[in-house]
């Protein structure tokens, strides 16, 4: 892959991302290898169905969802693109915007497709501590262990 169709690859991940709606999920074959690989700390799937199913259910819990990209790294071997992720839960605490920060590591094929998605982000951090009858443990838990 050339730097210049890496370049484009990114910036087409970048705007699927930051423009995702359950509209645009359908679209995610134009994004994704056929097998495809996925990974975040909830789940770990393979081709492009199951990728776009990931996304289907968050849009099914989760409201006024938007990824902003903060920065991005590219070299020849992929890219990493830092950002935020904020959401709304539908069923606890509607009115709360609530914010992920993470980071996702990505290779591309010759097609400039991605083939390789692994998301790091801290659940424990990020979601679990925020819950009203977690969060209280996770902060308890994690003063205890400094």
């Amino acid at each position: 892959m050339t730097e210049a169709s890496l370049s484009h690859a990114v910036t087409r991940v970048v705007s699927f991302y930051e423009n995702l709606t359950p509209t645009a999920v359908a679209r995610i074959a134009e994004i994704y290898a056929p097998q495809a690989s996925f990974r975040d700390p909830f789940n770990e799937v393979r081709g492009v169905a199951a990728i776009q199913d990931i996304f289907e259910r968050m849009f099914v819990h989760l409201t006024d969802c938007r990824f902003h990209i903060l920065d991005t790294v590219v070299d020849a071997h992929g890219a990493l693109l830092v950002w935020d992720f904020e959401f709304r839960i539908r069923k606890y605490n509607p009115d709360t915007r609530q914010t992920i920060h993470g980071s996702s590591h990505l290779r591309f094929d010759a097609a400039g497709r991605v083939i390789y998605h692994r998301d790091y982000w801290d659940a424990a951090e990020e979601l679990y501590a925020k819950l009203p009858l977690l969060g209280p443990v996770m902060r308890w838990l994690k003063r205890r262990l400094r």
